[in-house]
């Protein structure tokens, strides 16, 4: 939907409103010709069912208006007599219709000195429901979002089993694109698992004003431009989601509108210049360690590494029972009952479990094992570990369809990519066979124009084109686990009406997460911590819960003092 189409939308709004209500306007005591006039029309009825006249201000939020729609249809039916349980079922199910009926069809009167109280606790209970409800879907849609890290693809900046709040208003909020929409609900209802919008109508994109722009190196929430998925993990036709039904994606912006960037060795450069990473910035790089001693996973933990795919261990006393505890966790690659070999991941084996059944089980210390580490990391572990060599592993340029832009013209990969342009707003760029395929995307599908490419031509709206002009700013985002993450190197370009957020605070943070409530366990030098910053990370947990307690006192001594 156009703003011009939504304008048309919203004249006829207005007209519906006039034809339903312009005679109990008049029964109310004010002109007819008031139902007509658009926005004083809404201030007029907030009069009329004695509400605030601040309620016009949530009918035309999207999203909120479709929680206090069927408020103002309930209470201005209630104001001209409409009381019953069956008045309010019957204007609900007809969608507010039922006030043509109370218009035209039957003689009523205007209740003006009516009780505004629920007559009933159940009644109680349903206002103060909706009104928390509306609160809560206004701070989600426009302040603050909370989110949930479920992938390790920003390790070590930000942690699987981190909660964050993330701010709608730094960069700008997006009013809500997709206008019907279950509130505070992404794309899925919880359990039943169905489709928590309708996809029409879709709302223009408009943002509210930014206090500040996506600075380079930032940590930034977006929906997942290439997104045609349903459920991650299970194939299925594919599916087209409005933008703001996409799935929500948490990267570093290491490019912007405008940047000239290329990977040479697994290192970033902007506009040729080695991209300096902010102090909680941690990038993860793979290595090979050898070692002719054996290289200990335990010792490798003690050191605070744990990115590496796997253990191996021996176990001496397999049996039925042992196996049955532990099959979920373990891959076998030798099942001879005497010498059993198992894999499992950087855990180990469960320790409750081992000590349970006595399980008589041994590492195997492997001369080789593949690690991903820090560029500190990798220092510092070829002074605490007997490793006779650390290799850092780079990817050499070989032309695939992996990488953007999944092009057997372009050898880039995750080590050695680009130089590429990252669109700015109003920057041309020439189209060619060579620049067609990073842009092709951008131009048929985030700027809706319609492509054709005959032979040697390529058409935009059937003209041919030697230039092109972008209409929105786009983004470069990456992960910090440069090996395990699948970010704009996968799917190109993040165009600005796809940002969400900044991620600011991180409010809980649970190792373990993602094995089960039963291996939780709160990482408490995380909880209450912010998510940007200079320096060493800092969780303000503990101040949290002295001023907490100084309230809790200061409200006693409160009520002691009015007792006595």
């Amino acid at each position: 939907m156009t703003l011009a189409q939504l304008f048309i939308f919203f004249i006829l709004c207005q007209i519906l409103i006039f034809l339903k209500l312009w005679k109990l306007y008049r029964i109310a005591g004010y002109s007819s010709y008031s139902a007509l006039i658009p926005i004083y029309n809404s201030i007029v009825l907030m009069r009329i069912i004695r509400r605030p006249t601040w309620w016009v201000v949530l009918l035309y939020i999207p999203i909120v208006n479709l929680l206090m729609l069927p408020v103002v249809w309930i209470e201005t039916s209630r104001s001209f007599g409409r009381n019953s349980i069956s008045d309010s079922v019957y204007t609900l199910l007809s969608l507010g219709l039922f006030g043509f009926y109370i218009n035209y069809f039957i003689n009523v009167e205007y209740k003006k000195d009516r009780d505004l109280k629920a007559k009933t606790k159940f009644g109680e209970f349903i206002g103060s429901t909706i009104y928390a409800i509306i609160i809560a879907t206004i701070v989600h849609a426009y302040f603050l979002q909370p989110f949930i890290i479920p992938t390790g693809s920003l390790e070590k900046s930000l942690l699987v089993g981190d909660f964050l709040l993330v701010s709608k208003f730094h960069y700008g909020a997006r009013l809500p694109q997709t206008a019907i929409s279950m509130p505070m609900m992404h794309d899925t209802i919880p359990l039943i698992k169905s489709r928590s919008y309708l996809k029409k109508p879709q709302l223009p994109y408009l943002r509210l004003p930014k206090l500040q722009k996506i600075k380079r190196n930032d940590i930034v929430v977006f929906n997942w431009p290439a997104d045609t998925v349903r459920q991650f993990f299970k194939k299925e036709k594919r599916v087209d989601k409005p933008i703001d039904k996409k799935s929500n994606y948490v990267k570093r912006c290491v490019g912007l509108p405008g940047d000239t960037l290329s990977i040479v060795d697994g290192i970033i450069y902007i506009n040729g210049t080695k991209s300096e990473m902010p102090y909680r910035a941690n990038p993860l790089f793979p290595y090979l360690a050898y070692s002719s001693q054996g290289i200990s996973s335990r010792k490798l933990i003690q050191n605070g590494i744990d990115d590496f795919n796997f253990r191996k261990y021996v176990i001496k006393n397999i049996n039925q029972q042992i196996f049955d505890e532990l099959k979920s966790q373990i891959n076998v690659i030798d099942n001879d009952l005497k010498n059993f070999v198992v894999l499992t991941g950087p855990k180990g084996l469960p320790i409750k479990t081992v000590k349970k059944y006595r399980i008589q089980a041994s590492e195997i210390l492997e001369s080789k094992k593949k690690l991903f580490l820090t560029e500190k990391e990798a220092e510092n572990l070829i002074k605490t570990m007997p490793l006779d060599s650390l290799v850092q592993l780079i990817k050499i340029k070989t032309f695939n369809e992996d990488f953007f832009p999944n092009n057997l013209k372009y050898n880039w990969n995750e080590d050695q990519f680009g130089p590429i342009t990252i669109p700015k707003a109003g920057d041309s760029v020439e189209i060619n066979k060579v620049s067609f395929p990073l842009y092709k995307k951008i131009i048929q599908d985030y700027e809706k124009n319609d492509v054709k490419v005959l032979k040697n031509r390529i058409l935009i709206n059937n003209q041919e084109i030697k230039t092109y002009a972008f209409k929105q700013d786009y983004f470069w985002m990456m992960g910090d686990n440069r090996h395990n993450s699948e970010d704009s190197r996968s799917w190109g370009f993040v165009p600005e009406d796809h940002i969400i957020g900044k991620p600011v605070f991180i409010w809980m943070s649970i190792d373990g997460f993602m094995d089960g409530i039963s291996n939780w366990k709160p990482r408490w030098n995380r909880i209450f911590s912010t998510v940007g910053g200079e320096g060493e990370r800092k969780s303000y947990f503990g101040y949290f819960v002295g001023l907490l307690i100084i309230w809790q006192v200061l409200v006693f001594i409160r009520k002691r003092g009015k007792t006595n």
